[in-house]
């Protein structure tokens, strides 16, 4: 295999998980732990990931709880969830902080499926993008000498391929999370 369709195949997957990783922070009505472990919370003046100094869990579907690892932290936690833009307003016992995830109105949902489309929009001119530096620099070997014309196309061929293929499972992605917001 060329090294520029490896090189475009490393950049695709990398495009796909931090798209779905975009899709899982997305609000959707449900509680999931990914809304907010990604949270950064202040711990002993460094900044750390929610989920690096508390347990995430959801009890049930519109629910979530986090459970800091050290009781000092309830604070700070409270705070990095109201102050994020999220919209959540937590609610704490002085132990274990619970999240209502409200159900989104039929407005929030549309706003959101344009946001997943957005995101996904975004991912296709990255992966074009990634197309585009592959196929400078296989052309500049091909007038280099270094690879024939036949290698060219064939390489040319390949990452359209690949570029079309992440391109549908980027659809699919969308046509899954729209579908998940809107029966909410």
């Amino acid at each position: 295999m060329h090294p520029a369709i490896q090189k475009l195949e490393t950049a695709t997957k990398q495009t796909i998980e931090h798209l779905k990783s975009e899709f899982a922070q997305i609000q959707a009505g449900r509680a999931s732990p990914a809304l907010v472990e990604n949270l950064m919370v202040e711990s002993y003046g460094s900044m750390m990931t929610l989920k690096s100094v508390a347990t995430i869990n959801t009890p049930d579907a519109s629910t979530i709880s986090v459970q800091p690892w050290d009781k000092g932290l309830v604070t700070a936690i409270e705070k990095a969830i109201i102050t994020s833009p999220l919209g959540l307003n937590p609610q704490s016992d002085g132990m274990i902080i619970r999240i209502a995830i409200p159900k989104p109105t039929e407005e929030k949902r549309k706003e959101l499926i344009k946001t997943l489309k957005e995101f996904a929009e975004e991912s296709k001119i990255t992966l074009r993008n990634a197309r585009h530096e592959g196929l400078t620099d296989v052309k500049k070997e091909k007038e280099a000498g270094t690879i024939s014309e036949d290698i060219y196309f064939y390489v040319e061929k390949e990452m359209q391929k690949l570029i079309d293929q992440h391109n549908k499972t980027i659809d699919e992605l969308v046509e899954k999370k729209s579908a998940e917001i809107m029966t909410i």
